[in-house]
This record gives C-alpha cells, sequence and structure tokens, in this order.
C-alpha cells in the first residue's frame, strides 16, 4: 500500500489535518501550531501560548499506551516522560538543545527518567525526517535527531529538503542506495501516521512539543515548551511521590 493510499485510510478529520500539515510548510512547523476545538488553526509565537488557546488540559487515561520504540534511559526508570514533537518545529529543537541535555546529567544518567521520543510529523519534510529516522541505526537514532535539530533552518529552507535529508541520513549509516525505499516505507509510514491519529483523537494532543508524563500507572499533560526548572520541579514531584509511596 502507498502511502497516498495509507492517508486515505485515515479517519476524515485526521487526514485533513495531516493534508493541512502537509501543505502548511515550514512557517507552520517553525512556530508551532495549536488546532482549537473548532478546528482553527493557530501559531504560537510564544511557547507557553499553547497553554491559553487550549480550552483545556487533556486528561491522559492512566491505562494510555505510548511507542516506546526511541528511548533513551534506564528501562527501569521511575519516570518516563513522552515527547511528541516535529522536527521542523523550532520550539521542539529548543527541548532538544536546550533542555534535554540538563535533563539527561540531572535525571537520566541518574537512572530516575527515561525520554521516549515520538515523532508527530507537521508538514511533509518532517514526514520525510522521520521516515528517514527510522533506518539509521537504532544506537545512532538519537545522535541524528540531534543533528536534524541543529541544522533545522538549513534543511527546512533548503529549496529542496528531502535532498538534504537523505544526505544527513548516509552520514548516519544509511546506504545511500536505501535512502529511496526508507522515505517509501509504507511500515513505517503506516507506524508514524497512526501514532499521530491516536495523540490527536485519542489523547487530545494539538501542538508540538506536547509531552506525557508518566509514574506509577498515571499519567499527565504537559502541553508546550517550558523553561527547564519546570521539566525539574515537575519531575521531582513525581519523583517525591513515588517515595512517599513506597514507604508506606
Amino acid at each position: 500500500m502507498k502511502f497516498e493510499r495509507i492517508i486515505k485510510n485515515i479517519s476524515f478529520t485526521v487526514a485533513a489535518v495531516v493534508v493541512f500539515f502537509m501543505t502548511g510548510g515550514m512557517y507552520l512547523s517553525g512556530k508551532g501550531f495549536v488546532i482549537q476545538d473548532d478546528g482553527q488553526i493557530v501559531l504560537m509565537r510564544q511557547a507557553s501560548a499553547q497553554d491559553d488557546i487550549l480550552a483545556s488540559t487533556p486528561v491522559i487515561p492512566d491505562n494510555s499506551v505510548f511507542p516506546t520504540n526511541h528511548t533513551v534511559g534506564s528501562p527501569d526508570a521511575p519516570v518516563t516522560l513522552y515527547e511528541y514533537s516535529s522536527f521542523g518545529c523550532s520550539h521542539c529543537a529548543d527541548f532538544h538543545l536546550q533542555i534535554l541535555p540538563k535533563l539527561q546529567s540531572e535525571f537520566i544518567d541518574k537512572g530516575l527518567l527515561k525520554v521516549s521520543f515520538i515523532p508527530l510529523p507537521a508538514d511533509k519534510a518532517s514526514m520525510d525526517a522521520a521516515l528517514l529516522a527510522e533506518c539509521v541505526p537504532s544506537d545512532k537514532y538519537f545522535e541524528f535527531i540531534e543533528m536534524l535539530f541543529k541544522k533545522q533552518r538549513r534543511w527546512g529552507l533548503n529549496r529542496d529538503p528531502q535532498k538534504v535529508l537523505k544526505q544527513y541520513a548516509v552520514l548516519y549509516g544509511v546506504p545511500e542506495n536505501k535512502t529511496d525505499s526508507c522515505l517509501h516505507n509504507d511500515d513505517n509510514a503506516r507506524e508514524i501516521i497512526s501514532n499521530r491519529q491516536n495523540a490527536i483523537s485519542t489523547l487530545g494532543i494539538r501542538g508540538t512539543p506536547s509531552f506525557v508524563i508518566s509514574w506509577n500507572g498515571h499519567n499527565e499533560f504537559i502541553a508546550g515548551l517550558k523553561p527547564y526548572n519546570s521539566f525539574k520541579d515537575i519531575i521531582e514531584s513525581k519523583l517525591a511521590e513515588i517515595a512517599s509511596q513506597d514507604k508506606k
């Protein structure tokens, strides 16, 4: 089944959103986006604007199941942060380049936190990047996506972003003669779109970056990019709750 047919099999609402993002290009994804309940698209000019625009914060059911294909940190870490991100989103780049390294040293390296990255493509170039990332050797996946965020403007504003993305993929271990097949891998495309559909229609996620923090069987939504200290306070509060329950 070709990629175009996969999209046609998605529900009408989600398919319409996908088509919009595909045609919106870097202008939308570069600034982040919000979809209101009435279907209106509103750009986030400030990372915190998502909180103001959303009518209500999504409630994530405790029995929700999240993709864990791309996770950094100890499998036994008591707290998990699920990151929904688009490669073309500037706020997503800020999280990876400014916030994640601090979380790495403060929590991940100490076995207290693991982070699962879930692509939520906001345009065609971001979808291409996500498909190519799936072909990168697993031990280089997070290095590859960090590089994509560092060079976001270079490939995002290029007249032929796919060509540049393919060159990057080769540098990270994808055989040059395999890049086209990676971009047309229907199984990977289906999984990415399925995760995207679930994020929008089931979890109520309306923008990138969005996060779900999970601890002791509970889930909590975190909208948009926050300062590092906000992430730190949230994580520490969950660790304190876990420690308190363990003492009982």
